[in-house]
C-alpha cells in the first residue's frame, strides 16, 4: 500500500502509548506491527524487493522531530518504493532485550532478509549500536551508523560513564559486541566527531577492511542532529541504500555544513578559544551572513580589535 494514502495521522497522538497504538494501526494497513515485550516493537512496511531498510529508532525522538511523526526509515523507504523495518524502543534501551533477539531469530528462520537484493541497517548513538549488532542477522548487509557505542560492557568500556542506566543491561550475550557483529557486513560506514573523545574511542573499536570511518569534526554533542539539520544524513542514507555511499560522496554532501549557522558559530568559538583572531574574524563574518547572533557579533568586534592592536 502507498503510505501517502493512509488516513492514520501519527502526529495527532497525545501520548506515546497513543502514538504506538496508531503505529500499530498503520502497520495493519501497510505491513505489520509486532510488540516485542514491554519496551520494543517492530513495524514493517512492504515495498519492493530491491531494498529493505532496517532502522532502530526511539519513540520519543520520532515524536519530538515533529512533522508527521513517522519513523525516519519508513519515510525514506516509502518515497523510494523500498521496504522498511523499524525497530522502535520506548526509551534508551540499546535494544538489549531477549524479545528483540527472538524477533531477529524468527526473521532469520523465515529467510526474510534473503528476499531482498539489498539490506541496509541504520541507527545513531545507542540505535547505531543496535544497527551494527543486529546486522549479523543479514550477512552481506550494508551498515550506516552515527556515533555508535561499540559496547557498554564495563569489562571492555569502563571508560564510558555517560550511561549509568546501562549497568543493568547485558552486553555480553547474544548480538552483544558490535565490532564482532559487523564482520559479516559487506560495508559499514561509521560517522563520528573525533573531537568527542568517547565517541572516538568507541569508533576505534570498529576496524577491518569493511569499515569506513568518516570524521566530521566540530559537530558537537548531537552529531546526528547536526547532520539532519544540514540535510546531510537523509541523502547519505539514501546513497547507502543505493550502494553509492563512499567517502567522496559523503564529503560532497558534508560541504553543506558551511551554511548551517550552529556549525559555523561553533567554529567561531573554537578559533576564539585558540587565540586566532584573524580566523575568528573570517568565521564570525561567515556566521553572521547566515544568521544574526549578538554573541558572534561581539566576538567579531573583539577579534577585529585584537587584529588592529599593535604587536
Amino acid at each position: 500500500m502507498n503510505q501517502e494514502f493512509t488516513d492514520i495521522d501519527l502526529s495527532k497522538a497525545q501520548t506515546e502509548a497513543e502514538w504506538l497504538a496508531r503505529l500499530d494501526e498503520l502497520g495493519e494497513e501497510v505491513g505489520s506491527f509486532d510488540p516485542l515485550g514491554r519496551r520494543h516493537a517492530a513495524f514493517f512496511c512492504r515495498g519492493n524487493d530491491k531494498v529493505l531498510l532496517v532502522t532502530f529508532e526511539i519513540a520519543a525522538e520520532i515524536r519530538a522531530a515533529g512533522g508527521r511523526q513517522r519513523p525516519l526509515g519508513y519515510e525514506i523507504a516509502g518515497k523510494n518504493g523500498w521496504s522498511s523495518l523499524t525497530l522502535v524502543a520506548r526509551g534508551q534501551s540499546w535494544f538489549r532485550d531477549p524479545a528483540v533477539w527472538d524477533h531477529f531469530d524468527r526473521l532469520i528462520d523465515d529467510g526474510v532478509f534473503e528476499g531482498f537484493d539489498q539490506v541496509v541497517f541504520f541507527g545513531t548513538g545507542p540505535c547505531g549500536y543496535a544497527a551494527a549488532s543486529y546486522s549479523v542477522a543479514a550477512p552481506g548487509a550494508t551498515v550506516l551508523t552515527v556515533a555508535p557505542q561499540a559496547t557498554l560492557d564495563t569489562a571492555r568500556a569502563e571508560w564510558d560513564t555517560r550511561f549509568p542506566q546501562t549497568r543493568r543491561l547485558d552486553f555480553t550475550s547474544r548480538f552483544g559486541y558490535a565490532p564482532d557483529m559487523i564482520e559479516a557486513a559487506a560495508q559499514m560506514t561509521l560517522i563520528y566527531d573525533p573531537a568527542r573523545r568517547l565517541d572516538a574511542m568507541h569508533a576505534s573499536l570498529f576496524h577491518g577492511a569493511n569499515v569506513t570511518a568518516l570524521r566530521t569534526r566540530w559537530l558537537g554533542r548531537d552529531t546526528a542532529g547536526e547532520l539532519m539539520r544540514m540535510n546531510v544524513l537523509t541523502p547519505a542514507l539514501e546513497l547507502a541504500c543505493q550502494g553509492a555511499l563512499t567517502r567522496a560522496s559523503f564529503f560532497r554532501l558534508f560541504r553543506r555544513r558551511q551554511s548551517l549557522a550552529s556549525y559555523v558559530a561553533r567554529i567561531v568559538l573554537r578559533t576564539e578559544s585558540l587565540g586566532r583572531p584573524r580566523l575568528t574574524v573570517l568565521a564570525a563574518r561567515a556566521a553572521l551572513r547566515i544568521a544574526p547572533s549578538e554573541r558572534v557579533k561581539t566576538l567579531l568586534e573583539q577579534a577585529e580589535a585584537r587584529c588592529k592592536a599593535p604587536a
